[in-house]
């Protein structure tokens, strides 16, 4: 781990000790990620406008704003329209004033529309757009930082989830699905009903209460109520914890977005035979080099999704020449056909995975993009769409990566000698750890010197043993071994038992990790910020923006 940096929080009441772990020391990172995290440029087949550090985004803008085809005019009232329904503040009008300038490009990140915002990982990728788009304007360079909502995703189960740390320390995972959803319908068509109270009833129950909690309960049940899109509650809620940085929000949903999109649409129907070979041809170099395959494409491919008439979001495929089936059905369109409707109907399509990001940056004058590190893979693999498509292929920064360490479980983890990277070898390794330290000094002692009396008997009756018949003595040898492995595996379960034992400790250890590793994945993936704005308040969002350092590649650990 790098050494820990202090920074002083914007309120200038409380100092947080930030420090870095590289990805290679977490497990599940792919391949992919952790080489382009190392070095970008040993992958510019892949991703050919890489750079290696956020200030060579600078060369890329010429590229940007020569190649930037929307009318800006259009682009920015929908966004007023969208950013007025989300209570948006002004900074963030002045933004969109801004984008229309002719010389200023966008930062861009986004994430599908989450309850209650979903993983703090979304509160993350925010903020590194903020930071950069900032960055750049120190520089000279007119930025507005955008945040594109992934509302046109119809995986509702995905979104309908969210986690928080409840008064004991533990994991409370809350679930909200309206009566009158239907499956395949896109995320911001999902309408709200009245259940959303009992939800809210039920996070509220079970979380501490602060000082804080009473103003939060009556900012998110303003945003989540009966009747709201589920897409319209997400915005309004990251535009109550993101206002004052100017954050713009885009709704792929409205109407004059896809009105703006339809030439791309079409083309991209057009070119769709195109861009499914690119993307076959691609996946197959990225498994030569080593790496896996991020979307698996078949020859049936299509890039983009159908709108039916009862506004489910559905699959199409090609099904022979020239001719296009809907998923499981037999409605059928020619090529021609679907190339109209894309021109004069676009709210009946949406972009699939593949396609989206070149979507985004025909909308958007894109300088670059903050995702995640799938989202950084994937890039590998659709860089090939901007190609078919003759658009310049937008350069990706992993966004700024957390956990939050809070002051009871790090007095925790001092005290008992643990670390943060320690921890993802597991609940039962740290339980050990612990008995073998302070908790059962006595019993790892006496198993000790049990292995040791044991292991000089054994010589002594080798010796003897080896003198009355040499091949004997590989027999003893083997059952040496395991009269060891027993009393290994004794030992551990008696270590285990004991740890087990003392409930203060369990108590605090599960906290650590139903915090620092619920579920066994990274805290960021996901506690939803509440947890956090619960107890420390709006400062918090000020302490994670002073922890961002866009020139860190590592996972940052921030010890409140």
């Amino acid at each position: 781990m790098k050494q820990a940096i202090e920074r002083e929080s914007r309120s200038g009441d409380v100092k947080s000790k930030v420090s870095s772990l590289a990805f290679s020391e977490i497990p599940l990172q792919s391949r992919l990620f952790i080489d382009y995290q190392r070095e970008p440029l040993s992958l510019t087949n892949f991703y050919p406008n890489a750079v290696t550090s956020p200030a060579g985004i600078a060369s890329f803008i010429p590229t940007v704003l020569t190649n930037y085809p929307t009318d800006r005019g259009e682009l920015c009232d929908a966004l007023v329209e969208t950013n007025e329904n989300a209570g948006a503040g002004e900074k963030t009008f002045a933004n969109i004033e801004l984008l229309r300038n002719a010389d200023t490009v966008a930062v861009v990140t986004g994430q599908q529309a989450g309850l209650f915002t979903g993983p703090i990982y979304t509160i993350y990728k925010a903020l590194s757009a903020i930071k950069m788009a900032e960055l750049l304007n120190e520089r000279g360079i007119k930025a507005v930082p955008v945040f594109w909502a992934a509302t046109e995703d119809h995986d509702f189960d995905e979104v309908s989830s969210a986690s928080f740390i409840d008064v004991s320390g533990g994991l409370f995972v809350t679930t909200y699905s309206p009566e009158a959803y239907s499956m395949g319908t896109p995320v911001g068509s999902v309408k709200i009903d009245e259940g959303i109270d009992a939800t809210i009833d039920a996070l509220f129950a079970a979380v501490p209460h602060t000082e804080f909690t009473d103003e939060l309960r009556i900012s998110l049940a303003g945003s989540w109520s009966d009747s709201t899109f589920f897409g319209d509650a997400f915005l309004r809620t990251l535009s109550s914890i993101l206002g004052k940085f100017g954050m713009v929000f885009l709704d792929p949903m409205n109407k004059r977005l896809r009105k703006l999109a339809a030439p791309v649409y079409a083309e991209a129907v057009r070119r769709s035979d195109a861009i499914g070979a690119g993307l076959m041809a691609r996946g197959d170099e990225l498994e030569k080099r080593g790496f896996h395959t991020q979307v698996h494409v078949e020859t049936d491919y299509f890039p983009l999704f159908m709108t039916d008439e009862n506004g489910r979001r559905v699959a199409l495929r090609k099904a022979g020449e020239e001719v296009f089936r809907v998923k499981g059905e037999r409605r059928e369109f020619s090529r021609g056909e679907l190339a109209e409707l894309a021109e004069n109907e676009p709210s009946r399509f949406s972009p699939g995975v593949m396609l989206r990001p070149v979507v985004q940056d025909y909308l958007l004058p894109t300088a670059c993009y903050f995702g995640g590190g799938a989202e950084i893979a994937y890039f590998a693999q659709n860089s090939e769409v901007y190609r078919v498509l003759g658009r310049p292929v937008t350069p990706i920064f992993h966004r700024q990566s957390f956990t939050v360490i809070e002051a009871r479980h790090r007095r925790f983890l001092e005290k008992f000698d643990l670390d943060f990277s320690g921890l993802f070898d597991g609940l039962e390794a740290n339980l050990l750890r612990l008995a073998n330290g302070a908790i059962a000094s006595d019993t790892v002692r006496l198993f000790a010197e049990t292995e040791e009396k044991i292991n000089t008997a054994l010589n002594g009756l080798d010796q003897s043993v080896s003198r009355v018949d040499s091949t004997l003595a590989d027999n003893l040898a083997k059952r040496r071994r395991k009269i060891i492995y027993h009393i290994a595996a004794i030992s551990k379960k008696t270590l285990l038992a004991k740890a087990r034992k003392d409930e203060t400790v369990n108590r605090q250890i599960d906290s650590v990790f139903a915090s620092l590793l619920p579920n066994g994945h990274l805290q960021e993936r996901s506690i939803n910020v509440f947890s956090y704005l619960n107890k420390f308040g709006p400062n918090f969002i000020d302490w994670i923006y002073d922890a961002i350092d866009l020139a860190d590649k590592g996972h940052g650990i921030v010890n409140l």
